[in-house]
């Protein structure tokens, strides 16, 4: 675990290798090339790597020297003269022989993809070149050369096979689709036996075909490389050979005591002669170890072990350390209470509180929980609700938070029975956490044990909804019922809110930007509807993970003054580390080389804690790893695919007692299968959980002592949130972010200060937005008719326009619902966007046997469309089924359960296009327009990639219905003139409009109050904008934002209100910002499609620029090597107006009067103007 082999080369300083000026003047122009969107890691997943030397190897003779290095020699160009290269034994230039030949058919097996590098096949060919026989030993000793760089190992027969066996079973309706014949088929167990194993021989260092001026569409074929590819990938791989053997004789020559290096390689050769597993041996017993958390080593011993490891190689690039934190108590006064009776024979002590809690709570807290002493922000916080002021509290993770609303909800029934409270959570699943969690204390309360505690959520069944509001006096819910059903019905919830005295909305930090708008209007209406029934003395608490500005955001969703905002944490803390972990270099002498896979690292990583008996959780993300060779996949496939790989690595070691102590845990798992996860985490038994986000709010699932997060997590809040999962009072805890390779996770590996450094960002809630407004006036008007001298102090002050526009008025100045928004208001307002059709997955695997079918889960449309085709592999807690039906018709799904080591990607195609323009609004300063209106997004998937590895197996096509749905946004057309004078520079049209669309779209909460997701944009992918053949497929020359999928909430509709200034602000960000080509700061957002590969931090600036008017000096923009300039073909062409649904008079143009140099006033579209303008 984590260590380098013994015969692995020292890190990559031991030999220098210096280069003349000649040939780091061409590695120059190479990396020129390539910078156009690289990380140090997408930098090397090109073929055309120049880290070795691309001359022709020699075979190392006497003289020592390999040609790249006698050719630098020669033109006597070095500043420091060559580590002369060590003489090698005989032995040496033997088995280089062998590994060249090696080599050889290895690339030219991969270069085919669809030919199998198994042993077998190998070993034929290299005999034919060799003419000799190749020899196990032989290859034992190659892979003890370069133990990290080759593969050489059994792999299960059904594991290598393109085509499953029970791909023969695909519906019917799938016959015309197009797939490849299976290269694998001669493994396919004639033999009838299960367990049958190949020897495969590869290299781990995939060649990630992402090169722009490779000859094929990876969107539309498999990819294959060229033989110029291939021969340098073989000259690239037998250097490398060299560059091992020159550094293992160094290393044995430098010893105290030479040693051999040919004995030591022999030696450890024998490790690595394979022997086939299905053969009759005696073979230990599996492991079942005992694993007890309690007595787990110490977080510091955890990470020193790792460190001393033999597989460490310098992951961890950054670590800080948070000491331990003492508890802090209230100390306003100390309430002693002798509790008499069965059970009550002691003290209770309940320190902060100003007055006196009774016997029955104070007994309650004491055998529920334990509580003697208030932690100093829980006194606070109960203490000013006592006084009856409204709170917010904003503390850390597992900080004790839900005592603060449960103390005042107790003491509330004990005056009163007749009391109610409302309880909100952001999911279904926090809120039954804390239901039971409040019954458990009631039970323990005497006198309270009957309060009757209910959830009301979309899974209470019709029947006991009733019940439900005519006997509970605590119901757990959440803002979509409230919405669609407890006030469009208030008559019959009107006991219920005549009495409610505590409203609590739990997670308030969740509540930001559309949804945070939303959830405003609904308590808005709900304190409406209160006060309308003469309950005017609700009072309303909020929890919430650290946030900026507390008090603000409750005031602008709850609407109300006299908050207390209590943010001093009281509660204890172990120590905490945190690590920041960067994968490896595949290749340690490869200073820019490929990475290993962060999935793996990370997998690896929460294996080797679970192993000892650290309780962990493994947070995904969308990555950018083995399945990712197209299109990033979405965040629960992650999840999937990191259980498959934490269970493959379980079983690898053996460790079979831990296979059933790790579950997955996502979005889209039934009810019932989360409820049961949820119980074994908080019982002990698990002892880790791979999970999406579903899990970073405060869900009760026991302790943890470790969190592991693969990639970072779009948000410095939410790492924090995620990091925060882990920890038990006092005891220490470790936290670990293992970095992927898009820019903004590389950029918190450069600026790992900056996770704890920067400050919180405000949450975005935007009551001035008139569209969400608009449908809540209109339910507010349905519950009660809107008099708005009345409700002014709910809904504001200016309203009463919009309700003159909108609403139907009568004789007496009340306002009534709009006809079309009848019978139901709240139907036509989705708080959370559109609501969507949900697919049925349908295991049929036992169906021939037992007749039995199991629905295993259920997604979303848009989810569906990606991951359930006929022929593709859709995964369920880390097993793999394979797709054998969809219909569309009963939406469903039917799969069989397959055991697989490929998956499957989609390849498809998303356009964006404005279809109709119904506004027009001048740029100050600029003949050009800025135009809104109706947009459509419309998805194909066309086929489908089988995956292993990184490496495209098969390319499957596919006839699927589009998947179309239509928004509104804006977009802005990029000037003709500005794209010519980037292709003059050489320049990418398709970088710098991706690049400038992404600096607007960061711009644009300071105007839209929007968050991620809100507005979108048309993201450039790197396979379209960089295949060397011209593709049919032309993106018009726009700027384009839009609302989030079905949302059509007015986020990009006030972004258009601002459009000057919000341009002006993205210029003026791009030229403030002082990185080079481009960060977080400037042209990369984090939900970026594509990685912000396509980018072009200049282009950004002259897109900007020239839509702006402003002056653009060509002489001053560098000029560009013709060899370097861009030179893909076409993808941008200029934009075509659109059509308008009426005659439309262009906003804001009092502001700028435009005409040509002849004084003649132009077209309102400024069209055809070209050349220089004034502005008066």
């Amino acid at each position: 675990m984590f260590g380098r082999h013994p015969l692995a080369p020292p890190r990559p300083h031991a030999i220098k290798r210096k280069q003349g000026n000649e040939e780091v003047s061409a590695e120059s122009s190479n990396a020129a090339k390539k910078q156009r969107k690289s990380t140090p890691q997408s930098q090397a997943s090109s073929v055309d790597d120049q880290d070795l030397s691309n001359d022709a190897v020699a075979d190392p003779g006497s003289s020592g020297k390999s040609k790249a290095v006698a050719k630098a020699s020669k033109k006597g160009k070095q500043k420091a003269a060559d580590t002369e290269r060590p003489i090698w034994p005989e032995y040496f230039n033997e088995l280089f022989k062998i590994y060249k030949a090696l080599n050889t058919v290895i690339a030219f097996c991969s270069s085919r993809q669809q030919i199998a590098t198994t042993f077998s096949v190998v070993r034929t060919s290299v005999e034919r070149i060799l003419r000799k026989p190749l020899e196990l030993a032989q290859v034992a000793e190659i892979k003890a050369i370069l133990p990290d760089l080759i593969r050489f190992a059994y792999t299960p027969a059904s594991q290598i096979r393109v085509h499953s066996d029970r791909t023969s079973g695909i519906s019917s309706n799938s016959k015309d689709r197009a797939e490849s014949p299976d290269p694998y088929e001669a493994f396919s167990l004639k033999s009838g036996r299960s367990d049958e194993q190949v020897l495969v021989l590869e290299f781990v260092e995939k060649v990630k075909l992402q090169r722009p001026d490779l000859d094929y569409n990876p969107i539309f074929s498999a990819p294959l490389l060229s033989p110029a590819d291939v021969k340098k990938l073989i000259e690239k791989r037998n250097e490398r050979f060299q560059l091992a053997v020159d550094e293992l004789i160094l290393a044995c020559q430098a010893m105290e005591t030479p040693e051999d290096p040919v004995g030591l390689v022999q030696k450890a050769a024998r490790d690595h002669i394979q022997l086939d597993p299905t053969l009759p041996t005696e073979q230990p017993a599996p492991s079942h170890h005992f694993i007890s958390t309690d007595s787990r080593p110490s977080i510091e011993d955890v990470i020193a072990e790792i460190e001393g490891g033999e597989e460490y190689r310098d992951q961890i690039v950054f670590r800080k350390i948070f000491d331990t934190k003492e508890p802090q108590y209230g100390s306003s006064l100390v309430v002693t209470t002798l509790l008499e009776g069965p059970g009550f024979d002691q003290s209770v002590s309940i320190v902060g509180l100003t007055t006196p809690l009774s016997d029955s709570i104070s007994a309650g807290l004491n055998l529920s929980m334990s509580v003697t002493k208030l932690y100093s922000h829980q006194a606070k916080a109960i203490n000013a609700l006592r006084e009856g002021k409204h709170v917010i509290v904003s503390t850390g993770t597992a900080s004790g938070k839900s005592i603060i609303y449960q103390v005042p909800l107790l003491s509330m029934l004990e005056e009163d029975r007749d009391t109610t409270a409302m309880f909100i959570f952001p999911t279904k699943a926090l809120a039954q956490d804390q239901k039971a969690a409040l019954e458990h204390l009631l039970a323990r309360c005497p006198g309270l044990e009957d309060v009757k505690v209910a959830t009301y959520d979309g899974d209470t069944a019709m029947n006991k909804r009733q019940g439900i509001r005519e006997t509970a006096s605590v119901i757990f819910t959440n803002f979509d019922m409230i919405h669609v059903s407890i006030l469009p019905h208030e008559d019959t919830w009107r006991r219920f809110l005549k009495n409610m005295k505590l409203l609590v909305v739990d997670e308030l930090h969740y509540y930001n930007g559309t949804l945070g708008c939303h959830t405003a209007w609904i308590m808005r209406r709900l304190r409406r509807v209160c006060a309308a029934l003469g309950n005017r003395r609700t009072q309303f608490v909020s929890c919430s993970a650290t946030i900026g500005q507390p008090a603000i955001h409750m005031k602008s969703i709850f609407g109300i003054e006299d908050i207390e905002v209590v943010t001093e944490d009281g509660s204890p803390a172990g120590r905490k580390d945190f690590l920041v972990w960067s994968p490896p270099l595949v290749d340690q002498l490869k200073a820019n080389g490929q990475r290993a896979s962060s999935l793996t690292e990370a997998c690896t990583l929460f294996k080797f804690l679970i192993a000892k008996g650290v309780k962990t959780i493994l947070f995904c993300k969308v990555g950018n790893d083995d399945t990712y060779v197209v299109n990033p996949l979405k965040i629960r496939k992650t999840c999937e695919l990191a259980m498959k790989t934490v269970r493959a690595q379980i079983a690898a070691d053996g460790r079979t007692d831990l296979l059933d102590r790790v579950r997955a845990y996502r979005g889209g798992y039934s009810q019932q299968d989360r409820r049961e996860i949820e119980k074994q985490a908080f019982s002990g038994k698990l002892l880790g959980i791979v999970a999406t986000n579903a899990l970073e709010l405060g869900i009760n699932i026991g302790s943890l002592d470790a969190v592991v997060m693969l990639g970072f997590p779009f948000s410095v809040a939410s790492l924090r949130q995620q990091a925060g999962r882990a920890g038990r009072r006092l005891q220490d805890s470790l936290a670990v972010m293992v970095a992927d390779n898009f820019p903004l996770d590389q950029h918190f590996v450069q600026n790992p200060n900056e996770i704890w450094d920067s400050p919180m960002a405000d949450l975005i809630v935007d009551l001035e937005n008139e569209v969400i407004l608009e449908g809540h006036l209109q339910c507010a008007a349905d519950e009660m008719p809107i008099l708005p001298k009345n409700d002014e102090p709910y809904i504001g002050h200016n309203f009463k326009a919009l309700c003159d526009k909108k609403l139907i008025k009568d004789k007496e100045g009340w306002y009534h619902t709009h006809p079309n928004f009848k019978p139901r208001p709240a139907s036509h307002v989705a708080i959370r966007g559109a609501q969507d059709v949900k697919y049925s997955i349908m295991d049929i695997t036992d169906r021939d046997t037992d007749g039995r079918v199991v629905i295993i889960e259920e997604i979303e449309v848009y989810r569906a469309l990606f991951e359930i085709y006929e022929g593709g592999i859709f995964m369920h807690q880390g097993d793999t089924y394979l797709v054998n039906e969809v219909s569309h018709d009963e939406r469903c799904a039917r799969v069989v359960k397959t055991d697989v080591s490929w998956l499957t990607t989609p390849r498809d195609y998303t356009d964006i296009d404005p279809v109709e323009t119904s506004r027009i609004r001048a740029i100050r300063g600029s003949p050009h327009r800025a135009y809104f209106g109706k947009i459509t997004v419309k998805t194909v998937v066309f086929g489908f990639f089988k995956v292993r590895n990184n490496s495209i197996l098969d390319s499957v096509d596919l006839d699927t219905p589009p998947f179309e749905r239509e928004t509104v946004g804006m977009w802005i057309n990029v000037p003709s003139s500005v794209l010519d004078l980037m292709r003059r520079k050489g320049l990418s049209p398709a970088e710098a409009i991706h690049a400038a669309e992404h600096t607007v779209l960061n711009m644009s909460p300071l105007y839209a109050f929007a968050t991620d997701g809100d507005i979108k944009t048309e993201c450039k992918i790197p396979e379209k904008e960089y295949a060397a053949k011209e593709s049919n497929r032309k993106r018009p020359a726009r700027l384009i934002f839009y609302d989030g999928s079905g949302k059509c909430t007015g986020v990009s509709a006030k972004a258009f209100d601002h459009t000057s200034d919000l341009l002006l602000q993205a210029l003026e960000r791009l030229e403030a910002c002082q990185c080079e080509t481009g960060c977080p700061s400037c042209i990369e957002a984090a939900n970026c499609r594509s990685g912000y590969l396509v980018t072009n931090k200049l282009g950004a600036k002259l897109v900007l620029q020239s839509i702006l008017d402003l002056p653009i000096d060509e002489d001053a923009l560098p000029d560009v090597d013709p060899e370097v300039a861009f030179n893909m073909p076409e993808t941008v062409v200029e934009a075509t107006s659109v059509k308008t649904r009426t005659k439309i008079e262009v906003e804001d143009l009092e502001d700028v009067q435009v005409e040509n140099e002849a004084g003649e006033a132009l077209h309102p579209d400024g069209a055809a103007l070209t050349r220089t303008l004034r502005i008066r």
